[in-house]
C-alpha cells in the first residue's frame, strides 16, 4: 500500500473494509432501530440501544479521522508538521520527538483497545493527549477538546 512500510496494507484492508465498514453497518441498523423504538414509544429499546450507537458510530467517527489524517511518504507523510501546528507542538510538549514519545507511552498504557489522541483544547487554547477506551470518541472526554490527530 500506499502507507508501507509505515503501515502495511494488509492492516489498512482490515481496518478500513472489516472494522470501518461494520462500525458503520452496526451503526446504521441501530439508527433504525432507535427510529422504530422511538415510534413504538419504547424507552427500554431506546436506552438499550445507547451502547450499540455510542461504540459504533464512535468506531465510524474515529476511522473517519484516521483515514484523514493519512498521506503517504511521497505526499509528505511522516515529516513533522510545521507552521502554526509545529509551533504549538514545540510550545505544548517541547518538540516533535516529546509529543511522539508522549504519544506512544499513552498508547502503550491503554489497557484493551482505544484510542490516543492529540487534541486542541478550545477553552485552555493549548494541545494535549488524551486516550479513549474502545471506540469511544474524543468528545466523551470533553466538549472542548478538537481531535487533530487519534492513533
Amino acid at each position: 500500500g500506499a502507507l508501507e512500510p509505515a503501515i502495511s496494507g494488509e492492516i489498512m484492508r482490515l481496518h478500513h473494509q472489516k472494522h470501518h465498514a461494520t462500525y458503520v453497518a452496526k451503526y446504521n441498523k441501530a439508527l433504525e432501530q432507535l427510529d422504530a423504538a422511538v415510534a413504538k414509544g419504547d424507552a427500554s429499546a431506546v436506552v438499550q440501544l445507547q451502547g450499540a450507537i455510542k461504540f459504533n458510530g464512535g468506531g465510524h467517527v474515529n476511522h473517519s479521522i484516521f483515514w484523514m489524517n493519512l498521506k503517504p511518504i511521497s505526499e509528505g507523510g511522516g515529516e513533522p508538521p510545521h507552521g502554526k501546528l509545529g509551533w504549538a507542538i514545540d510550545e505544548d510538549f517541547g518538540s516533535f520527538e516529546a509529543l511522539v514519545k508522549k504519544m506512544n507511552a499513552e498508547g502503550a498504557a491503554l489497557q484493551g483497545s482505544g484510542w490516543v489522541w492529540l487534541a486542541l483544547d478550545k477553552e485552555a487554547k493549548k494541545l494535549s493527549v488524551e486516550t479513549t477506551a474502545n471506540q469511544d470518541p474524543l468528545v466523551t472526554k470533553g466538549a472542548s477538546l478538537v481531535p487533530l490527530l487519534g492513533i
